[in-house]
């Protein structure tokens, strides 16, 4: 008796395979492209979400009070070419003077720099205090790493417009300031400049602290001084503590080593906040001298106010 062999000639099961599994396997598509799209948007808002926090982390403008600067200074009020409206303090030095540009950190306003600014004035220096969009007065316009350039710009334009060129300015940072003094000497603006506990970029600081997160994708301002710096062609100083708890010193040492001719001044024991407090004559003179490396020297005041002849 002949036997026949089964699934030669294609069988019902054979018959409902070919009819029903190219529609299982579009309906598991469908959901593998419906899971994938679910984990996209939840990782896109993540870090979207992370961005924004890094954002508030660096600039914490809301946490810092709007002090009102004392009489007798000198207020600026330009706008920006974005048309925000930037804000600035001057104590005006002589008409020939060097003037100190300084841009505060990121947990201070302009006013908290009238001590360096009273300082400096008695050497016979002028300085502008340039605010940062969304800090202190200067509450119009959120801050960011373009947004600050753009105020820094504006206070520079006009100080232009003043009669008061670049090649009288000294750009300074403190900290989250450094970054935009760093950028304002990679475009020109000034004619010398002087870091005080710089960092290579912000990702850099964050990834210092926390190796493994990935903080170049999750910080939108990156402030990348490092990747500038032999853009910066102009007489540097750097100012570094070397126990600093926030900004490592092998940071400063590094930008040291690839702005050309830039000094480290080191700061012995020194940490992110006590600078002045433990070589306050020190850096009076680096800066002093980076100053007068332009024009030559001042007269010293007694008074701390400015010499006649001032500019407006």
């Amino acid at each position: 008796m002949a036997i026949r062999k089964r699934g030669g000639g294609g069988g019902i099961g054979q018959n409902v395979r070919a009819l029903f599994l190219p529609r299982l396997e579009a309906k598991n598509l469908r959901r593998s492209c419906v899971r994938f799209a679910l984990l996209a948007f939840g990782a896109v808002a993540v870090l979207v979400g992370a961005r924004s926090m890094s954002r508030r982390f660096v600039f914490p403008a809301n946490q810092v009070g709007a002090a009102v600067p004392p009489a007798g200074i000198v207020r600026w009020n330009v706008r920006a070419r974005d048309g925000v409206v930037a804000r600035a303090l001057q104590i005006p030095g002589a008409s020939d003077a060097p003037v100190f540009v300084y841009f505060h950190n990121n947990r201070q306003t302009m006013v908290d720099g009238l001590g360096l600014a009273r300082a400096l004035a008695s050497r016979g220096f002028g300085v502008v205090l340039p605010e940062y969009r969304g800090y202190g007065l200067s509450r119009d316009g959120d801050p960011s790493e373009a947004g600050l350039y753009s105020d820094a710009e504006a206070v520079l334009d006009h100080l232009k417009a003043r009669k008061i060129g670049k090649e009288r300015i000294v750009l300074c940072g403190m900290s989250l300031g450094t970054g935009v003094a760093a950028e304002m000497a990679r475009r020109g603006r000034g004619a010398a400049l002087l870091l005080i506990a710089p960092y290579t970029s912000l990702p850099d600081v964050v990834a210092d602290a926390v190796p493994l997160l990935p903080a170049g994708l999750l910080m939108p301002d990156k402030f990348d001084t490092l990747g500038k710096s032999r853009d910066i062609h102009v007489p540097t100083v750097i100012v570094h503590g070397d126990a600093d708890e926030i900004v490592p010193f092998w940071m400063g040492r590094a930008l040291a080593r690839t702005i050309s001719g830039a000094r480290l001044l080191r700061v012995r024991g020194g940490h992110h906040g006590d600078l002045f407090t433990r070589e306050r004559d020190g850096i009076l003179d680096a800066m002093t001298a980076l100053a007068t490396g332009l024009v030559g020297p001042r007269p010293k005041l007694r008074d701390g106010g400015p010499p006649a002849g001032r500019t407006g």
